[in-house]
Formats: C-alpha cells, sequence, structure tokens
C-alpha cells in the first residue's frame, strides 16, 4: 500500500471515528426497602433514575458511582448488577444507556440543591411522584413489576 493510501485510510479511519460517535450512558435503579432514588434536574421535566455519561477514560462502573454520588449523595459500596443495555433513539441515533440496579449503599446526606440537581430523594415503589418520566417508570417496572425489559430507552 502506498503511503497515500495509507494516509488516506488513515484520515477516513479518524473521520468515522469523531463524524459518529457512540454515546454511552449509565443509570441507576438505587432501591432498597421498597423505596427508589429519583432526581428531578433543573434543565429538563420530571423525575429520573440518576445517572450521566460515561467520561473518555472511564468505566460504565465508574460513571455510573459518580453520578449517583453526584446526583443523590448516595455512595456505592457493593457492585451494582448490571439489568440492561438500551437504545435511546429519541436522544440520538447513537445513544445508548446502561441500567444499573444497586441496592447496597450509603445515604450520605440530603442533597442540596445545584444548579443541575433541583431535588432529589427516595420515594416508595407504590407512591412515585406524578412526573416521572416514560423511561423510568418502564424501568422500574421491568426490575420490580416483572414486566419484559424493552431495549428502546
Amino acid at each position: 500500500m502506498a503511503n497515500w493510501e495509507r494516509a488516506r485510510a488513515r484520515a477516513l479511519h479518524v473521520w468515522f471515528r469523531f463524524a459518529r460517535p457512540i454515546t454511552l450512558g449509565v443509570r441507576a435503579v438505587v432501591a432498597r426497602e421498597g423505596r427508589v432514588l429519583l432526581v428531578r434536574h433543573t434543565y429538563v421535566s420530571g423525575w429520573h433514575l440518576p445517572g450521566g455519561g460515561v467520561e473518555a477514560g472511564e468505566t460504565a462502573a465508574e460513571a455510573l458511582a459518580r453520578e449517583v454520588e453526584e446526583e443523590g449523595a448516595v455512595r456505592l459500596i457493593g457492585p451494582p448488577l448490571l439489568h440492561g443495555l438500551f437504545f435511546n433513539r429519541r436522544a440520538s441515533p447513537r445513544d445508548h444507556v446502561l441500567v444499573y440496579v444497586a441496592q447496597d449503599f450509603e445515604i450520605l446526606g440530603a442533597r442540596a440543591p445545584d444548579h443541575e440537581i433541583a431535588e432529589a430523594g427516595f420515594f416508595p415503589l407504590d407512591a412515585l411522584p406524578e412526573a416521572v418520566s416514560q423511561a423510568t417508570r418502564a424501568r422500574l417496572a421491568e426490575v420490580f413489576g416483572g414486566a419484559p425489559v424493552d431495549r428502546y430507552w
């Protein structure tokens, strides 16, 4: 292969890597004794499972632990169990979300509101806030209600 062909192949590889990135997020079903942690963001309506994006150089488990602590003031103690991988076509044609179930954790204290999180708290599974997002309700029904797992967020 000529030098120009190698350079062209490398340029195409770089272009595809940056022009067509896949995004990966994590969410946690943090629950114990019939109560689940939910957060309300300042920039989107409704209540959601805590979570966020996996950063470069970070494992999904590290991102999950970081996001749960940042958003919910909860520290994961034991390893969470993977519930599923979901395609979030509403966000992007390339967005995926890993959902974990965490039952081994400690509550660090009350989560004060800030620029990202308006509110966070534990809610009884049978008395969730009215504005829980559709995706959050679906994941809770899968984890706790025996609903079939839907591969779409």
